[in-house]
């Protein structure tokens, strides 16, 4: 089976063009089997408690099992045919029933353990104690030290939290892909830019129907809401993605689909997995390996967030409404009314539409942009490169330093599919180590769900697209550009999860430049860059609206916070915590049947369970790094790009990531620069 199973050769690249559904429960199986028997080895007594002798081999034998699994967990997310759906639910169980035994292991827990306490430990360096230090922790919270009695429960829970999560995944994107709305008259596109209704005229061909078909996913679902005149069209759009996976099944949603049970059965497993670790509540289970100290210092950063945005969030309200009733008529502003609204506002107060400014950031060159500004800065080359990919879209990079040696490689997947859960991420495919054949570069995957291209042009981007393009790539960088040789604690390994972000939302800084927007740009149709002129109003209108977006994210974390400290799923009301929620920050309530967290992915089915606030709690640390490239007066400066570089990309998780940021800034984060890209100091 070795010679044939392309998911058990010893690593590398991926052999995305071999992989097939068959092959992942042989391959898996026989990777758990041989982790058992080198756990088996390394547990017993008479192997020493050493870096050599047993850490090591441990974190080789575990890398060729996450290395296959992390492919069959890629495809899931990027080609959720009904095939890879049933081969990676038949060994999810399997695979997360392995860890959690692994995480309970006393015998390993010791080892570690002992490890710590040895001499040897004083002499291991930064990274490998950083590593044991982490190991030692995430024992105690995989339930190491729970009694025997309770170690086969804690186990069933870690269980059947991943085969729940997987579930509201794939609800979530059956649901967003069985909704169509086809239109037959033309005239109900009023106000749709032309390559949208192109699109949804390829759509409807596609799908053999006459007239014009648009769907959930994003780049079909947001041109809708935001230019579309006919106002019942935009209410059937938006109850429709509102109400996505929910009791209601009125946009063709099934039953079956309803994530509502899922939401109640998640949060009492993960109470439940708290209470026998020993504390209160998930929120302090969440924030051990974080920043952040407790569930009230993050309640407290949020709380005064909210209240310095929500004058700000307020202030554009009104402008909208009173902007609505003059000059659209509209008396009775609705949600759905909010981004056609907005964008009409922003037309009339900036004279420029995004629609406008989306002609000009074409793909090639928003990719050659986004590479300049990455080879401007941290001073590495990028070039196209070959390898197997898992659709005809993706494209495949390599990173190399000035002297032409690899530092890193990255698939880049950047349009919308049926078949791909939505949203933008980074992931690792491999991470850097030092390994006996010499260095192992890191492998990233980065995902995006944009507009493909139509015809012969090259696809178009909004400036939040791009934007979107940048934070991913962050991530990317983060994980390709570290130093570090230890595989627990290279790339974005080891990094606390409220950190994380921080390389992420600091590059998002460089689409507002005009010393990188201006060569970034090319008009679909005429070729000519981006003029001066429209950058000005596209930068006076940068923080349009920025106090109800604001609002509109503390809304999310407050409510993934308190879901997960201050709440009894026996007993309480999802969306009467959520209301609550609102009646403290939000300035746009939506509807009663409005069912947000049927589709809150982040909390319920990625990793940001009562780690939600870390987007606002990095936008901090984020804010401010970019505040010292401000400082040169040159955002490329690369002094200031290589320190960053070295004290905080190339670090990886080797020290806090506080630690990392006193290095580059010289003191502790300050909330101001934050504040002030925002627009939020109080005149």
């Amino acid at each position: 089976m070795t010679q044939t199973n392309p998911l058990l050769i010893p690593g590398g690249l991926p052999p995305f063009d071999r992989i097939a559904p068959e092959h992942v429960a042989p391959a898996i199986s026989q990777l758990l089997g041989e982790a058992r028997q080198l756990l088996e080895g390394l547990t017993r007594p008479e192997t020493p408690a050493t870096w050599a002798d047993f850490a090591a081999p441990m974190t080789d034998g575990m890398e060729r099992l996450g290395w296959a699994w992390g492919i069959v967990g890629h495809l899931h997310s990027v080609n959720d045919i009904p095939a890879w759906r049933d081969a990676y639910n038949a060994m999810l169980p399997e695979v997360t029933r392995f860890y959690s035994e692994l995480g309970q292991n006393l015998a390993l827990f010791e080892k570690y353990k002992a490890i710590r306490a040895s001499s040897e430990y004083a002499g291991l360096g930064q990274a490998r104690q950083r590593i044991i230090d982490n190991e030692v922790r995430d024992f105690r919270l995989s339930g190491a030290e729970l009694p025997e009695a309770d170690k086969p429960r804690f186990q069933a829970i870690q269980e059947e939290l991943a085969g729940l999560a997987a579930k509201f995944s794939e609800n979530l994107l059956d649901a967003t892909n069985a909704f169509a709305e086809i239109i037959q008259d033309e005239a109900e596109l009023a106000g749709l830019p032309e390559d949208v209704k192109h699109a949804a005229r390829a759509a409807a061909e596609a799908a053999g129907v006459e007239g014009w078909k648009f769907n959930l996913q994003a780049p079909s679902y947001l041109p809708v809401m935001q230019y579309a005149s006919n106002r019942a069209l935009r209410a059937r759009m938006y109850r429709a993605y509102a109400t996505r996976a929910s009791e209601f099944h009125d946009s063709g949603s099934k039953p079956e689909w309803d994530n509502s049970g899922l939401m109640t059965r998640i949060l009492a497993l993960r109470q439940e997995e708290a209470r026998l670790l020993g504390y209160a509540s998930y929120a302090e289970v969440s924030l051990v390996p974080k920043m952040a100290e407790s569930p009230a210092q993050v309640l407290a950063f949020l709380h005064d967030m909210a209240a310095k945005a929500k004058p700000f969030a307020q202030r554009d309200m009104d402008e909208l409404k009173t902007f609505a009733a003059s000059e659209l008529g509209l008396t009775d502003l609705q949600p759905w009314d909010v981004a056609y609204v907005s964008e009409k506002l922003l037309q009339a107060r900036y004279a420029f539409s995004e629609q406008e400014v989306k002609q000009y950031f074409t793909e090639p060159k928003v990719i050659a942009g986004l590479f300049r500004v990455i080879e401007s800065l941290f001073g590495v080359r990028i070039q196209p490169d070959n390898a197997p990919v898992w659709h005809d879209s993706v494209r495949f990079f390599r990173l190399e330093n000035p002297a032409g040696e690899l530092v890193g490689q990255f698939y880049l997947d950047l349009y919308a599919r049926e078949t791909k859960r939505g949203g933008a991420w980074m992931d690792s495919a491999i991470s850097r180590r030092r390994t006996p054949a010499g260095i192992q570069t890191p492998v990233a995957y980065l995902n995006c769900n944009f507009s493909k291209p139509l015809g012969d042009k090259p696809a178009t981007f909004t400036h939040d697209e791009v934007i979107t393009l940048f934070h991913e790539a962050g991530h990317g960088f983060h994980h390709l550009l570290t130093q570090v040789e230890e595989l627990g604690v290279s790339g974005i390994s080891g990094v606390e999860w409220d950190a994380v972000e921080l390389p992420s939302q600091f590059l998002e800084n460089f689409c507002w430049e005009w010393e990188v927007v201006k060569d970034m740009t090319a008009h679909v149709e005429t070729g000519a860059p981006l003029p001066r002129a429209l950058f000005d109003k596209m930068l006076a209108a940068r923080n349009f609206q920025s106090g109800m977006m604001t609002v509109r994210q503390i809304e999310f974390a407050l409510f993934d916070m308190l879901l997960h400290s201050d709440f009894d799923p026996a007993g309480g009301s999802i969306m009467e915590l959520l209301d609550q929620v609102r009646q403290e920050v939000a300035v746009l309530v939506p509807p009663a049947w409005h069912r947000f967290p049927n589709s809150f992915s982040h909390i319920f089915a990625g990793g940001y369970a009562a780690g939600y606030y870390s987007y606002k709690w990095a936008e901090v640390l984020s804010a401010d790094s970019y505040a010292a490239f401000e400082e040169t007066g040159n955002p490329l400066d690369q002094p200031t790009g290589k320190r960053f570089l070295e004290e905080i990309l190339a670090m990886g998780g080797v020290r806090p990531a506080l630690e990392s940021f006193k290095a580059f800034r010289g003191r502790e984060p300050s909330p101001d620069a934050l504040l002030r890209h925002s627009g939020m100091i109080p005149a």
